[in-house]
């Protein structure tokens, strides 16, 4: 296939705005795979803050950064996304170069712990202000269950809503597949123009 699957297409998407040494979010940790991958993209003098309400997910993602010795490049917070604009260090505000979000419930765990509209959009809209201009946050949208349904047609108004001028916003989907196939929204802070 000559079209990029979703996962990989979102990494594309990662690739073009985060270089060696910057700053970037993982906003759903799930089981430290997007971790890793951000770590090894920003190198040694980067820095990845990754958010996860669920133990299970900081311990798996940990034992795959201590794997790798990236501890020094990664901050792990037992904690929701929309509260990032809060642990993020100042320092790193209007800085980030990106981040991403993969929506729904931790694989091979409690289903019925998902994320949420009110929790990603709050943490989408921080996201907007710690942003660097040509910052990209990549959602990944998973609505094959009741409750990604209602985040997805949230998330879609939310992204539908952003100014033109402040951002750009990109759908990537396949439209033929069955069984409610994940998607992108992909969010790219433009430069403030005076």
């Amino acid at each position: 296939m000559n079209l990029d699957g979703i996962l990989p297409f979102a990494r594309k998407l990662l690739e073009k705005a985060v270089t060696d040494g910057n700053a970037v979010v993982d906003a759903t940790l799930g089981n430290g795979h997007d971790t890793l991958y951000l770590a090894n993209l920003v190198g040694s003098d980067g820095h990845v803050f990754g958010f996860d309400i669920q133990k299970q997910a900081i311990e798996t993602s940990l034992s795959k950064i201590s794997e790798k010795g990236f501890e020094d490049r990664v901050t792990l917070f037992h904690s929701g996304h929309e509260n990032l604009g809060l642990l993020i260090p100042t320092e790193y505000h209007g800085k980030l170069a990106g981040a991403i979000f993969n929506l729904g419930y931790l694989p091979g765990s409690d289903k019925s712990i998902t994320t949420t509209p009110l929790t990603t959009i709050s943490a989408l809209n921080q996201l907007m202000n710690l942003l660097k201009p040509g910052g990209i946050i990549v959602i990944v949208i998973y609505h094959g269950h009741e409750q990604g349904k209602v985040e997805r047609d949230h998330l879609i108004e939310f992204a539908i809503s952003l100014d033109q001028t402040k951002a750009h916003v990109l759908q990537y989907q396949f439209i033929n597949q069955q069984n409610n196939p994940p998607f992108i929204i992909a969010i790219e802070k433009r430069p403030d123009r005076n």
